[in-house]
């Protein structure tokens, strides 16, 4: 027989050597794949796709739907958030003249890591983080400031690594190929689609 104190050390054990759990937002599946993949080891992690900022909505509804097709190969549970891309329109009011990696930009990364910290803190996670660090075009130093403001105000915790490091974004896009996924060519906005076709325009004329 096993007694209740060894029984309850036991527990005290189990409970002290548990992975804390993490609510990771999930800007789309291709970027999600090396960052899970990290986690893992350290977390059990939960993922949430709030991106009210994907144009147009067919866009927005196939990269939600390969987000969720990925967590559920990966055993994940998946958290869809709104898509309320009326408040970020609204948001980006006046902006339409910034480019790409300005400062928009980081009005939008603070709309997703904040509702993404409030997320965290309504279901009880410990923690949260993003994808997006994972992207050469992506400032992680900024993306963790607003990610510890947020949580800071939200009362969760923020973890902070820049996923791209030690080849995070190739080997992002080796496991995009392993599971079969679309890869977008487009951060996702209006605006960033825009300026994915200006590119393209410019380098057929010089074509």
């Amino acid at each position: 027989m096993v007694s209740s104190e060894i029984r309850a050390q036991r527990r005290a054990q189990d409970r002290s050597t548990a992975r804390p759990e993490l609510l990771l937002h999930i800007c789309c599946a291709p970027c999600s794949t090396h960052v899970i993949e990290v986690l893992r080891h350290d977390f059990r992690v939960s993922g949430f796709f709030y991106n009210p900022n994907i144009y147009p909505s067919r866009e927005q509804g196939r990269r939600l739907e390969e987000a969720r097709r990925l967590c559920r190969r990966l055993d994940l549970l998946f958290v869809e958030g709104p898509q309320d891309h009326q408040v970020w329109d609204r948001r980006m009011r006046g902006r339409e003249q910034d480019r790409e990696g300005g400062p928009y930009c980081s009005v939008c990364f603070w709309i997703r890591l904040w509702r993404t910290a409030q997320e965290a803190r309504r279901r009880g996670f410990e923690f949260f983080t993003t994808t997006l660090t994972v992207s050469p075009h992506k400032n992680a130093a900024a993306i963790h400031h607003m990610g510890e403001l947020a949580a800071r105000r939200a009362g969760v915790r923020f973890y902070a690594r820049d996923f791209k490091k030690q080849d995070g974004f190739r080997h992002s896009c080796r496991l995009s190929e392993h599971y079969h996924l679309y890869r977008q060519d487009y951060c996702g906005c209006r605006y960033s689609l825009m300026e994915r076709r200006r590119v393209s325009a410019g380098g057929r004329k010089k074509a």
